[in-house]
């Protein structure tokens, strides 16, 4: 054959669907290769030795029990987030607006603490912070995906915006709720009384937290895999057109859809007001709405899967700030090292889908 009609040394071509368990396999490898390459950055750029680094930063979250717990806990609520954005993303409806959805969650919880709190029973109070906060992230949802089915809206920007005014309003109301007054925060709600506040289980505050999520990841997976609207939302997330042909409401869908997002990032909210923090901040929910998009997508929108993608986003970030402690290092070497193992991880699920084929020598 004439080297001129030569196809190209390589192409790509989309695996067949593999077991479970060699995709998994592959992830490990990834993971391997990923701390084998952060131990190579780390003895050039610093001339440490990368062992004591990988030690520090697994006692950044399991040196003590109180580090393991506060690592349970921010597992929960990126986990609770996570699985918020799971549906609409299954169905292909780009929902970034899960940081605004958790804020007005939050604002809502902490608006009934202050003005109802000593004035109604605990237990009532509790409910009626569960219900409001689910009820208000729904309806912050809903509102991008009413638009997104009656005008076909661009749903990324629409709900990115809607972080923006979602923040702007929690700081609003940080000014009228200040304490004191000029110090441009709320401080402890309720903290004599504790009302509002959720009950701790064997002394420790965050175990229900975790119980509760928990739960909720069993709930959603079987929404997801096994209900007659999960499947609804699958359909529609291949194929509009097809949806349609066999006449599911596609409108309806995106609007129940996102409600339930919605109200899975406002149950996060209260969670964080109620459960934990006791109090608001405009960066109460730091930056989980957007981790979220990534555990998401790392875990291909299985809820099992998100447990292993978040567990290891917390446990970065947790071990980040414990080497940055321990060996004088800044913030940014910490980074650099997650952003790497991050990016290993990213990148094998390409192996996962597809597979490179050589042109086969000629004769």
């Amino acid at each position: 054959m004439d080297k001129k009609n030569r196809g190209p040394l390589c192409h790509i071509v989309k695996r067949p669907a593999i077991p479970w368990y060699q995709a998994w396999g592959i992830r490990l490898a990834a993971l391997i290769l990923a701390l084998l390459f952060c131990a190579v950055v780390t003895m050039v750029l610093t001339g440490d030795n990368p062992i004591s680094i990988y030690l520090t930063i697994y006692e950044g979250s399991f040196a003590t029990p109180r580090r393991f717990w506060v690592l349970m806990q921010n597992l929960a609520i990126l986990l609770c987030i996570s699985l918020a954005m799971a549906p609409a993303f299954r169905m292909r409806f780009w929902n970034i607006g899960g940081e605004g959805q958790v804020m007005i969650g939050c604002l809502v919880c902490a608006a009934e603490m202050i003005y109802c709190g000593g004035k109604i029973p605990n237990a009532v109070l509790i409910v009626l912070l569960v219900v409001s906060a689910i009820a208000a992230g729904a309806v912050w949802g809903m509102i991008p995906a009413f638009f997104k089915a009656k005008w076909n809206t661009n749903e990324t920007l629409f709900t990115l915006m809607m972080n923006y005014v979602a923040t702007q309003l929690v700081a609003f109301y940080i000014i009228i709720w200040e304490s004191p007054k000029g110090s441009g925060k709320v401080g402890i709600i309720n903290q004599k009384s504790m009302a509002g506040w959720l009950p701790t289980i064997g002394g420790n505050k965050y175990l229900l937290n975790v119980i509760i999520v928990a739960v909720l990841t069993v709930v959603i997976f079987i929404y997801m895999k096994y209900s007659k609207h999960g499947y609804e939302l699958a359909v529609v997330g291949e194929s509009e057109r097809t949806a349609r042909y066999v006449g599911i409401k596609v409108g309806r869908v995106i609007i129940r859809t996102m409600a339930l997002s919605g109200a899975l990032c406002g149950l996060a909210g209260f969670l964080l007001v109620s459960g934990t923090d006791h109090t608001i901040t405009t960066t109460l929910s730091g930056g989980r709405g957007f981790t979220a998009v990534m555990v998401a997508w790392m875990a291909k929108f299985n809820p099992l899967g998100m447990i292993f993608t978040s567990f290891l986003l917390v446990f970065l970030s947790k071990g980040a700030g414990e080497i940055s402690t321990n060996f004088g290092l800044n913030q940014s070497f910490s980074d650099i090292l997650s952003g790497i193992i991050i990016f290993f991880l990213i990148g094998c699920e390409f192996f996962i889908s597809y597979r490179i084929v050589f042109r086969k020598g000629e004769k």
